[in-house]
């Protein structure tokens, strides 16, 4: 069955793609949710409208992302936090300690959820923590984690 999508769905396309689905995936999940249409052949008008609205959503945010990128990239954020006379850390620096203190120190907003700690920091010394602000613009951000007195 051939539907147009009203909003991205994973695995199956992005908002204003005209896709084949199954029908009972279409009748008992997409319509009632409201995420998808039913393609009839005047429905092309529709989905053009909403592919230029997303390309345009795009190419903002990614203007965006590479503003922030720029502002980040080359500089070193220190967080302090209590540690051991052997250099671990009593606890971990999570993501959101690092996203206030991207804030603090540049004034750059990130969710934190664009962080990709592969796991916790929990050693005083210098770290790279990976940032995908958007699928084109992924960035490593230098952190110098210190003993606080």
């Amino acid at each position: 069955m051939k539907v147009l999508l009203r909003s991205d769905i994973d695995g199956v396309g992005k908002r204003g793609d005209i896709v084949d689905v199954a029908g009972g995936f279409a009748r008992n999940h997409l319509f009632p949710a409201g995420k998808a249409l039913a393609a009839s052949p005047g429905i092309e008008a529709q989905a053009s409208a909403m592919r230029r609205s997303r390309d345009l959503r795009d190419a903002r945010d990614r203007e965006s992302a590479e503003t922030v990128a720029r502002a980040l990239v080359g500089t070193t954020i220190t967080i302090a936090a209590r540690a051991s006379a052997a250099g671990k850390l009593f606890g971990s620096v999570s993501a959101a300690d690092i996203v206030r203190e991207v804030e603090a120190a540049t004034g750059a907003v990130i969710d934190r959820h664009r962080l990709q700690l592969d796991e916790p920091i929990k050693t005083v010394g210098d770290h790279a923590v990976r940032v995908e602000l958007h699928p084109d613009v992924i960035f490593e951000i230098s952190l110098a984690v210190v003993a606080a007195d």
